[in-house]
């Protein structure tokens, strides 16, 4: 069922955030458009992808905002986090620091975000064998934060 803007009940903004190379851009595009891409680029400043859904009936539009997890795009991105709803946190579970940095990324949502966002903790690239960080230890993670 092919559905327009005029469509739609209900659009809700959502934001990726989480340091460089852990899967972001995969994340959204495999959720999108249902494709998987080993081989992309860093993403520059922001990208973005929309899902339709159909709940109860109602059309709910998700926008889902990716954006660059390096140091130098910050300013930029920050932005994206206002009228937020949803905010997923990814880290990769085979390399420690993405993991140790996400309490900085609960820190920038919550100062640049609205009070009533969601936040989500999104343990990434669960297929690879080394694992740094354990399910254990996400889910206490998440768990300290109310996350």
């Amino acid at each position: 069922m092919e559905l327009y803007n005029d469509d739609i009940d209900i659009c809700l903004k959502l934001i990726l955030v989480g340091d460089s190379s852990v899967g972001k851009t995969n994340i959204l595009t495999k959720y999108t458009k249902d494709i998987f891409n080993e081989d992309n680029k860093a993403t520059i400043g922001v990208e973005f992808g929309t899902k339709i859904l159909l709940v109860k009936n109602h059309k709910i539009k998700l926008q889902i905002w990716d954006t660059a997890g390096q140091e130098r795009y910050k300013s930029i991105t920050l932005a994206y986090y206002r009228g937020s709803k949803g905010a997923f946190i990814v880290f990769d579970v085979s390399t420690r620091s993405t993991f140790n940095n996400v309490t900085k990324w609960i820190e920038d949502i919550r100062k640049n975000g609205d009070k009533d966002v969601y936040i989500i903790l999104i343990g990434n690239k669960t297929d690879l064998i080394e694992r740094e960080v354990t399910y254990e230890e996400g889910i206490k993670f998440a768990e300290m934060y109310s996350i």
